[in-house]
């Protein structure tokens, strides 16, 4: 995951509806399905998937109160942590 890129999306599910991300993940998972796809780049689907949940979690922490600075540094401390185990 990216931390700019998760800040960005954010930023983009304030501006517009989460809705838009929601469409695109769905678009993309799809698009996993396609046989003739390399490794490289269902990795790379993979990654734009992953962060779009990220920025759709961090969204939700917002919704319920917390800061955004503090939603996106407990978001990346979850994810690092789950790394670490």
């Amino acid at each position: 995951m990216k931390l700019p890129v998760i800040k960005h999306l954010t930023q983009f599910i304030e501006d517009n509806d989460e809705d838009y991300v929601v469409e695109t993940i769905e678009t993309l998972e799809a698009l996993t399905e396609v046989p003739s796809l390399k490794d490289e780049e269902l990795d790379v689907i993979g990654e734009l998937i992953s962060n779009m949940y990220g920025a759709i979690e961090v969204n939700k922490m917002i919704k319920d109160g917390m800061p955004k600075k503090e939603a996106v540094n407990s978001f990346m401390q979850r994810v690092l942590g789950s790394i670490d185990k």
